[in-house]
């Protein structure tokens, strides 16, 4: 018997681990593409005749992706427990493919070509939407594949790369949109009161406006094209195979990630737990479904979304004249405290890592609250709203997804995790659409002083209520959660 045999394979989790990471890049590529795009598609529909693209029309244009999440998310039980992990992730690649062609050219070859309508407009959204599908299903999926798939002791640092992979998207679209647009100029757009706009520079922004959205929508096909064919040559995860009776499937994958002597222990843990291959929702209590839905209310919930969505934005109510640069420097910051998590969430554990990341928000989201608006401590703000995202990073960015993955016993996670995503989905549409009208109404103060009492809460939650999960198998959930029922 050869050595990988019996000690398993590194290299071929790794690279299971590689294909299954994509999905969560594309998660983050498919979210942050609109940033480039919106202002070219906005002046492009504002040339339609037979209806005002309005900032109504614009806002739900934007954020039309969402809706899509939402039902992504809510439907990935059904398809994780019907069709399996490995199909459900298939099945988004697809989608992410089919809505980067379909916003690229939402005509579909039927209507006329650059000829903005409400007809187009309806269309476009609907591809949207279906983009939105696959992020809501890949977020949910994903890091289930991973945590599934995944030897328990390394099993934190893996979902954990899935964070990493969603902020390193968002880069890569940022520089992807950087890059197309290139020496063409973006259209300028400006207020003419009743929700209506018009274009200050048409003729030096026309090819922005015709075609520059198109490309950055367009330029999806590529990761979403790859991460489709390559999750095919990935294995179904051993707990799905187990419960679906493919118990010589399962103790393939198993001996190949962890060795043969230890595949049997795992396969039999694995059994224990599955024999009803499907329970009720509620057989391990209320708690444990309310700290899943929690988890992910709190991660919206601590505002964080009104850094990633509106970053330029905030910059430039702070003063500052380079608020891109700015953005991007907030970016690489983040991606390097993901990789904080990435390296410790196996050494600290999940809660210490969740506590003192919501401490550090609290910080940062009071700094802000305090210094906002005062031209003498414009340094000082900026160094808190970076504090701020940077603790979100190292905590509840990567661990929610971590503990989303690994906190339900095997018979209910299909659906547990997809309520779970769901409500995570309903409150980043909660955030990001209440963030600008509450920060303008109420004013800054008074919205990041409000995230800074979430952000102090959701450490007692965690503190209180959540379970620390390092070391524990997934078969060890069921038992914990029977014990605290």
């Amino acid at each position: 018997m050869s050595t990988e045999s019996n000690q398993g394979s590194r290299s071929y989790l790794f690279g299971i681990v590689l294909v299954a990471v994509l999905g969560g890049l594309l998660f983050g590529y498919d979210t942050a593409v609109i940033s480039g795009a919106e202002k070219g598609l906005q002046a492009f529909f504002m040339g339609a005749s037979d209806f005002a693209y309005t900032d109504f029309w614009h806002g739900f244009t934007s954020s039309s992706a969402l809706i899509g999440c939402i039902i992504g998310s809510a439907i990935s039980g059904i398809l994780a427990s019907s069709w399996g992990r490995k199909k459900s992730l298939i099945f988004a690649g697809v989608m992410f493919f089919i809505s980067a062609w379909g916003s690229m050219c939402p005509e579909s070859m039927v209507l006329a070509k650059g000829e903005p309508s409400l007809t187009l407009l309806i269309v476009f959204n609907i591809y949207r939407v279906i983009g939105g599908v696959g992020v809501g299903l890949a977020s949910a999926v994903c890091p289930m594949y991973i945590g599934e798939i995944a030897p328990s002791n390394i099993r934190g640092m893996l979902v954990s790369w899935n964070q990493f992979a969603i902020i390193f998207g968002q880069l890569v679209v940022y520089f992807v949109n950087f890059f197309i647009l290139g020496d063409h100029v973006a259209p300028i757009i400006e207020s003419v009161g009743n929700g209506l706009n018009q274009i200050v520079n048409g003729a030096d922004a026309a090819w922005s406006i015709e075609n520059g959205w198109r490309y950055m929508f367009g330029s999806e096909m590529v990761p979403a094209g790859l991460f489709a064919i390559l999750i095919c040559f990935v294995p179904e995860t051993p707990r799905y195979l187990a419960m679906i009776g493919k118990d010589d499937s399962a103790l393939y994958v198993l001996s190949r990630i962890n060795g043969k002597a230890e595949a049997m222990t795992i396969l039999s843990e694995i059994k224990n737990t599955i024999t009803v291959k499907t329970e009720k929702l509620m057989t391990y209590g209320f708690l444990c479904i309310f700290v899943g839905i929690m988890l992910s209310v709190f991660q919206q919930a601590v505002g964080i979304n009104a850094v990633l969505y509106f970053a330029p934005r905030i910059y430039e109510a702070m003063g500052f004249d380079n608020p891109m640069v700015l953005t991007v420097f907030n970016g690489i910051v983040n991606l390097g405290f993901t990789c904080v998590a990435i390296f410790t969430v196996e050494k600290l554990g999940r809660k210490p890592l969740l506590i003192v990341g919501s401490l550090g928000m609290a910080l940062g989201a009071f700094g802000v609250a305090c210094t906002f608006g005062n031209d003498e401590m414009q340094l000082l703000c900026m160094i808190s709203l970076m504090l701020y995202s940077a603790s979100f990073m190292f905590s509840w960015g990567p661990i929610c997804w971590v503990l989303i993955a690994e906190v339900f016993p095997n018979t209910i996670r299909g659906a547990a995790v997809a309520i779970a995503v769901a409500f995570q989905w309903i409150f980043n549409w909660i955030v990001s659409t209440s963030f600008v009208p509450m920060a303008n109404s109420l004013g800054y103060w008074f919205a990041y002083g409000l995230y800074g009492v979430i952000c102090i809460l959701a450490a007692i939650f965690v503190w209180r209520l959540v379970p620390e999960t390092k070391g524990k198998t997934l078969e060890q959930m069921t038992d914990l959660w029977k014990n605290r029922k």
